[in-house]
């Protein structure tokens, strides 16, 4: 459906992730009858991909539109976690005003800072919403101090002058569809908030004077009807559909193309128009090849907007086409060449990530934001039908003017129990982390801040739940280059090793427990140099795993054991990115993930291994 509307909002929703947005979203969809009442909104609507829905955060920055008294608010819904910050880059080059979501027990956190940051740089109008404030353990006064301080924190960083630090304030609980003006005061509805939209607090859209087209493509699409489509905000002038204009690349020469057909969103869907104006968000077709950070010009004044710069990737994996013997069994696509395709289109699709060739042509370098990140690369290529290999991720280092060496540090926050501080600060200061401040949050938990190489946070997600017996919040946010912080530990264990190939019998995994913690099950296949499990001591150890029970004919009562194993861990794709060392490869196929060796001769093979990396 459309709507007769006189103003135009663009606005987005940031925050920390998990502190409501998506939910948030829902509720002003279903309140400002855009939809109608019989139309039905399931939960987190926004969350569209599968993975999204799986793992119950976003992934990828998300536009939808609707419509409140006389307005149009184009609302964008954007990832929470750190490792998408460049969605949340990209998006706020669409918008004119930012709703920042605060939850309010935890209170602002790194990814808070991090798109308060880049909202400020942006100029934008920014007005905060406190969520959650029915959680029996909200802080709302502690939480309002908090974010005071963050932006006198972040303006004074900035250098920001005349900035207005009387910043408006809702308080809500999305989940139950109230939100109102005063704390004290239970809301009925999301009035308060759908009303502060339409006010005259958000700016209309900005745009450039002057009747020649200028569009920033921020979003790549396509559809199966129109092909590849690009989406953006025009800055000035008009798009019309039937018509030439030109598309400026990152090297400055325009491309001019026809566009076929030229679409905005309209409550969860899209409708065809034959026209937009400076001010609308559009997808528009017609033209092949666009990237992210192109410029759709007018022909007769040919003008770049300023591209799209985003923090730049501070982690690598090597990616392989798989070599393993089990290859080919379960996956359609096992080439260097398809590979390599779907890395470029990732790359093209999403700004923060790269790729690169090495002197290994069936091996490939992926750089990203962090671990999270990658893995959700790995999980959408598995699911396509893909086998390949990863190896251990890496951190990028650079060298400053003088040749000395730098590593991206990070900074991280961890809410946990006051019985689990002392391992958490041990574990953390083992791998370079330095602790900055400590303090009491509420009843029974402690808020603590590190400094951390960010090299020291790979595989410590896993130990960290432990310690806190899966009661911690740990987040982190990107802080820069420092200088490098010398040798770590790598992982303290060694691996259990097939030594042969075969299927694994439950008497030969039986016999094994008492060398360490086990990956497989009985029944499943495994090849020389796989990894089957985590060995006890710090060396590596080859065992064989598809031993069978020598049959006699002596049978006494009590001879035989009742073979029962452990529980083993649920192998995903972060586990095994987290766990494995700088020699082995994690195997990925649609249906299984395995752990190898990059050698998988025994006599090729050291046992004794070196404990840096």
């Amino acid at each position: 459906m459309s709507a007769i509307y006189t103003k135009l909002k663009n606005i987005a929703v940031v925050a920390h992730v998990d502190h409501g947005k998506t939910t948030m979203v829902d509720e002003l969809l279903r309140q400002s009858d855009t939809l109608g009442e019989r139309t039905q909104i399931e939960d987190r609507v926004m969350d569209s991909g599968e993975i999204e829905k799986e793992r119950g955060i976003t992934i990828k920055a998300k536009n939808c539109a609707f419509y409140y008294k006389d307005t149009k608010i184009n609302l964008l819904d954007t990832p929470g976690h750190a490792d998408f910050g460049g969605e949340v880059e990209r998006s706020l080059m669409m918008v004119d005003g930012v709703l920042l979501l605060v939850d309010a027990s935890e209170g602002p956190l790194p990814q808070t800072r991090f798109v308060l940051q880049k909202a400020l740089l942006q100029n934008l109008k920014i007005a905060v919403i406190i969520n959650k404030v029915d959680r029996p353990d909200q802080r709302i006064e502690e939480v309002k101090s908090d974010i005071e301080d963050l932006f006198l924190e972040m303006v004074s960083m900035l250098g920001i002058e005349d900035f207005n630090l009387d910043i408006p304030i809702i308080y809500a609980s999305a989940i139950n569809g109230w939100a109102t003006n005063d704390p004290s005061v239970v809301g009925t509805d999301m009035k308060p908030i759908l009303d502060f939209m339409v006010s005259d607090f958000f700016n209309e859209p900005q745009i450039s004077p002057g009747d020649h087209l200028q569009v920033l493509v921020t979003n790549l699409t396509y559809s199966s009807y129109l092909g590849p489509m690009f989406v953006g905000r025009i800055q000035r002038g008009t798009i019309k559909k039937n018509t030439q204009y030109a598309c400026i690349g990152a090297e400055g020469k325009p491309k001019n193309f026809k566009v076929s057909a030229i679409q905005m969103f309209d409550a969860l869907k899209t409708r065809d128009v034959d026209e937009a104006h400076a001010g609308e968000i559009v997808i528009v077709a017609g033209l092949e090849g666009a990237k992210i950070g192109d410029t759709i010009s007018a022909t007769d004044k040919i003008e770049a907007l300023p591209r799209i710069e985003v923090e730049p990737p501070t982690v690598a994996v090597n990616v392989s086409v798989s070599t393993s013997p089990l290859s080919g069994q379960e996956g359609e696509y096992l080439t260097s060449r398809k590979l390599e395709e779907f890395l470029q289109e990732a790359c093209m699709l999403n700004v923060s990530l790269r790729y690169e060739g090495t002197d290994d042509p069936k091996i490939f370098k992926l750089k990203g934001r962090g671990e999270l990140q990658l893995a959700i690369i790995f999980e959408e290529l598995r699911r396509k039908g893909f086998e390949l290999m990863v190896s251990r991720p890496e951190v990028l280092f650079k060298e400053d003017e003088n040749g000395k060496r730098l590593e991206p540090f990070e900074k991280v926050v961890v809410d946990i129990p006051n019985d689990s501080t002392g391992a958490i600060t041990e574990k953390l200061s083992i791998r370079k982390g330095k602790m900055e401040t400590m303090a009491p949050l509420g009843e029974g938990r402690t808020r603590m801040e590190f400094i951390i190489p960010s090299r020291g946070l790979i595989g410590y997600r896993s130990v960290f739940l432990t310690d806190t017996r899966g009661e911690g919040l740990m987040s982190s946010e990107f802080v820069g280059y420092q200088d490098f912080a010398g040798e770590l530990l790598a992982r303290q264990n060694g691996a259990i090793i097939a030594d042969r190939a075969g299927k694994m019998t439950p008497y030969a995994l039986f016999n094994l427990l008492s060398s360490g913690r086990q990956f497989v099950k009985p029944g499943e296949t495994c090849y020389e140099g796989m990894v089957i499990g985590e060995h006890s001591k710090t060396n590596d150890i080859n065992v064989n795993a598809v031993r069978e029970k020598h049959l006699s004919s002596v049978r006494t009562a009590g001879k035989d054991e009742n073979i029962t194993l452990p529980p083993i861990p649920q192998r995903t794709l972060e586990w095994a990115l987290d766990w494995i060392d700088n020699d082995e490869w994690v195997e990925i196929t649609p249906k299984s993930i395995r752990i190898r060796k990059k050698e998988l001769q025994n006599n090729k093979r050291s046992v004794v291994r070196s404990d840096k990396k």
